[in-house]
């Protein structure tokens, strides 16, 4: 790989000669480069720390080596000899690894990634003037990726305060200091190249992009900028070879800072909790809803005994909560896990074509998602499904305005498939290949409980609401599926001209 410079040339003029004269070059009084960066580097690099941990894995036969006749004084004499003697299956290895963390108070306090210490048995902290340091862990965070460190140096260590990353601005120059590749104190410039990136890492994914260089060993180091605050903390990069291609993304702070305050009051995450499963509003179910945006997050599930159980609906699109826009469905996440637990936030919904606003007292994350997983413990999996029985009769006009069958609920169909009693609606039988019912993932087996939001119990009443919206010239609809784990979801189909 061919590696770029990163810095800004003088342009050169050719000045007007005679065919005879020399040439000259004359270099323009005004052009340069960025300013240094030097004097902040200096200021900034003492309270950014090497972090190196050790943990032991499984070993392994280790190198080949002779062995004698069983039994013979030259065998005993060889196992003792043996480099490789106790090292097997059970055997450890102690395995090493580096990264980078920055000071945040005088008392040793230290910010950096939850991947760079997660599974650590030993922790180490490197300052710059040489001091190693045993670190404990405060508290981490495997959602954002971040952790808390504490080291005692018997006196004040320099630190860095924490800036204001909706203030970065794409364009605005930024400056990494880190330990890549176990070289410590080393520093990048670059500028912000995008904001509020989604890198598909987690739940409340809102990284600033960077092309200042990130490699490995940067990971948990700070991104600066010009005024010497911390805006993002280096957490992953592109690629290639291991090696940093000017596209590195920093947790930006403005989220990290409420998790870095909890995790140092609590030792852990207090993050409010909705209580509900959504889905992201496509093209599709915007049209099926009549919107002209694909705004909000739709409400596929509620939570029994949840905070929004007996308030919000299945089928709710969700476009405002505490006052603030649900743009995307990724929004929501991130904006209720910021919201303090207990407090009684409004929420502005869609529901049946109007605008309602209820309000909802947030519970705590962590607890919601304990009682999830309780619950869905006690859940016995339904027997696997079996092909549909041949009484199963197709539903007339559906193939040909929604590129599906569908048959009734019957005992039998009930029986082979798992169904409980209480679910409501209608069996799809068949889907027609090609159609875009198939590309939306209408597959048989599935249970069509509600259409364009209105609960349905037999297939005249999808035939007639599916009739109705084709009529009304809406060019989609909207279906409430449910699978044979008893999972929902919404699916909008185009209706088939």
């Amino acid at each position: 790989m061919r590696f770029a410079r990163a810095a800004l040339c003088a342009l050169l003029f050719v000045s007007a000669v005679t065919p005879f004269a020399q040439p000259t070059l004359a270099a323009s009084s005004t052009a340069q480069g960025p300013a240094s960066v030097a004097a902040l580097a200096k200021q900034l690099s003492p309270a950014v720390v090497n972090i190196g941990t050790s943990r032991h894995v499984p070993g392994g036969p280790g190198l080949p080596f002779p062995q004698g006749p069983d039994g013979s004084q030259l065998d005993d004499m060889l196992d003792h000899l043996n480099p490789n003697d106790g090292l097997g299956p059970d055997a450890e290895q102690e395995a090493e690894s580096l990264g980078s963390g920055f000071i945040i108070k005088a008392d040793g306090l230290i910010v950096t990634n939850n991947h760079v210490i997660d599974g650590a048995e030993e922790i180490q902290v490197f300052l710059t003037d040489g001091t190693r340091l045993p670190a404990k862990v405060i508290g981490t965070d495997a959602k954002t990726d971040l952790a808390v460190l504490k080291v005692d140096a018997g006196r004040e260590l320099p630190f860095v305060e924490f800036g204001d990353s909706d203030t970065a601005e794409v364009g605005d120059w930024v400056m990494a200091i880190g330990n890549p590749f176990g070289l410590g104190g080393s520093v990048t410039l670059g500028i912000v190249s995008a904001r509020n990136r989604d890198i598909n890492s987690g739940p409340y994914d809102n990284f600033i992009q960077t092309d200042a260089a990130i490699n490995q060993g940067n990971s948990g180091g700070p991104l600066f900028d010009m005024d010497g605050k911390v805006v993002g903390i280096n957490t992953a990069l592109l690629a290639s070879g291991g090696s940093s291609i000017g596209i590195g993304f920093a947790v930006a702070v403005n989220l990290a800072k409420p998790v870095i305050d909890q995790l140092v009051e609590y030792g852990e995450t207090r993050r409010g909790w909705l209580g509900v499963g959504i889905q992201e509003v496509t093209d599709d179910i915007a049209a099926s809803l009549g919107r002209h945006n694909t705004n909000g997050a739709l409400v596929v599930d509620v939570t029994e005994g949840g905070p929004s159980d007996g308030v919000l609906k299945e089928g709710d699109l969700i476009l405002q909560f505490d006052n603030k826009p649900i743009e995307r469905m990724r929004d929501l996440p991130r904006i209720v896990a910021e919201t303090d637990v207990g407090k009684a936030v409004e929420v502005k919904i869609l529901r049946n074509g109007k605008d309602e606003t209820v309000k909802i007292s947030l519970g705590r994350l962590e607890v919601g998602e304990q009682q999830i997983a309780e619950a869905q413990q006690e859940q016995q999996p339904p027997p696997p499904p079996d092909a549909p029985e041949d009484n199963i009769g197709p539903a007339p006009g559906l193939p040909e305005l929604v590129g599906f069958e569908a048959g009734p609920l019957s005992p039998e169909v009930r029986k082979q498939y798992g169904i409980p009693d209480d679910v409501k609606g209608v069996i799809i039988t068949s889907v027609t290949s090609k159609s875009d019912a198939e590309e939306k993932g209408m597959i048989p087996g599935l249970v069509v409980s509600e259409v364009n939001q209105q609960p349905i119990e037999t297939v005249a009443d999808v035939v007639e609401m599916v009739s109705a919206a084709k009529e009304a010239g809406r060019p989609a609809v909207l279906f409430k599926v449910t699978d044979a784990t008893m999972t929902s979801r919404f699916i909008a189909v185009r209706v088939r001209n």
